[in-house]
């Protein structure tokens, strides 16, 4: 279907929506612009709204409807730009410990050149020091903060949350 199926029924575009409103949004449908009414009902309309529920009865089929909707661009602020919030969440996070993590990764890179060279192992050594860093190092860095928000005032890993009481500290 090219249409939006949660639209041709009535239904907000939501993930947690049930079988039992799916199937109410379709009778409520299904009984407004049927065909055998008197006064002719709408084919075209009920034409698309049965085609929708069909796409969206399931689960599944609502999970693949959600996930081919538009994704509306995402508007940047002015002064936020990428270099900046990457290098703040380094300072805000654990940098020593990232530091830690990342002289690990080389040091294990330059130990598997000097055992065998240039050989394949190594390379394949260099590769998995590299895919542990990246797996391993987004917990080092602190939360991104939200745009004007001011940044991440709290410890390191706690998401600029203060205990519930607690004034902000200047």
């Amino acid at each position: 279907m090219s249409g939006d199926p949660f639209a041709a029924l009535g239904l907000p575009a939501r993930p947690d929506l049930t079988d039992d409103e799916v199937r109410a949004a379709w009778r409520r449908v299904a009984a407004a612009t049927h065909p055998d009414r008197d006064d002719g009902g709408d084919p075209a309309g009920f034409a698309a709204a049965a085609a929708a529920y069909t796409d969206v009865r399931t689960v599944a089929g609502r999970r693949e409807a959600l996930a081919d909707r538009p994704v509306r661009p995402v508007r940047r602020r002015r002064g936020l730009g990428r270099r900046g919030r990457g290098w703040g969440r380094i300072r805000r996070g654990r940098p020593l410990v990232l530091a830690l993590r990342l002289a690990v990764a080389a040091a294990a890179s330059l130990a598997a050149v000097l055992a065998v060279g240039t050989q394949p192992a190594s390379y394949a050594v260099i590769a998995a020091a590299v895919t542990w860093l990246i797996r391993t190092a987004r917990r080092e860095l602190a939360p991104p903060g939200r745009p004007g928000a001011g940044g991440n005032r709290g410890r390191p890993g706690d998401g600029g949350r203060r205990p519930a009481g607690t004034a902000r500290s200047r």
